[in-house]
């Protein structure tokens, strides 16, 4: 009587990585409707942790398998491009065309790891881009003094955010398919649980209280542009010596 029930469940457990994969990405079904900006910012933290969570789950439970994999490398790609997508058209003008690129740039990256190559474990996750994307939103409310119930306007005034989302947009295009590594970024640090867990309060913490942001802000970017250039500059040491 109970063993299909029992079946059932160990189905569950054997998937539940690839589970908690596809429910990161249900909820931005959200961002097709009208009003998708005023949920963007707890979407992109919500999808960044269940992003974390299904990769913890797969290593501690030993459930690591090539179809998990695929299936996470999907699911970024469309809950990614999606995010992109929709800061883009709510922006406009020159940061569309600048996410139309960084989407081109994610599909790239995905086929790359859906068929492994030599560029393997190289360049930036598609997912510093969603972070970067997020801390920017919450400086520009931040800065700009603008009021929840007005991220369905068009942004005016304090700090304008245009600039330094098209250079994200760029920037990572580009970072995701440099031919190097680049582990000097915070989440390439964040080695134990403990500290994935930290860098996403990071996030969290930045979202809550806005008055981080700044800090938080520049952490994140710091280490990326110091991963970008000090791993761009070995690079072309070792071509040199190659």
């Amino acid at each position: 009587m109970n063993r299909p029930l029992n079946r059932l469940l160990q189905r569950i457990y054997r998937n539940l990585p690839n589970i908690v994969s596809f429910l990161g990405v249900l909820p931005l079904c959200i961002l097709l409707q009208d009003s998708a900006f005023l949920y963007l910012c707890p979407l992109i933290v919500f999808n960044n942790i269940m992003d974390d969570l299904d990769g913890i789950l797969a290593k501690k439970l030993g459930l690591r398998s090539e179809f998990g994999a695929g299936l996470d490398n999907v699911c970024d790609a469309v809950a990614h491009i999606l995010i992109a997508m929709v800061v883009g058209s709510y922006y406009g003008g020159v940061v569309l065309a600048a996410s139309l690129l960084a989407a081109v740039a994610i599909l790239v990256r995905v086929v790359q790891r859906l068929a492994p190559s030599p560029a393997t474990g190289t360049g930036t996750p598609t997912n510093e881009l969603m972070r970067h994307l997020l801390l920017l939103i919450i400086l520009q409310e931040f800065l700009g003094l603008a009021q929840p119930a007005d991220w369905l306007a068009e942004p005016a005034g304090g700090f304008d955010i245009t600039p330094y989302l098209v250079a994200a947009y760029l920037l990572n295009s580009a970072s995701m398919l440099v031919p190097y590594a680049m582990p000097h970024l915070i989440r390439s640090q964040a080695k134990s649980v403990t500290a994935v867990l930290g860098v996403n309060a990071a996030l969290v913490i930045a979202w809550c209280a806005p008055i981080t942001a700044p800090f938080i802000t520049a952490a994140f970017f710091g280490s990326y542009l110091y991963s970008f250039v000090a791993g761009g500059m070995r690079w072309l040491r070792s071509s040199r010596h190659a």
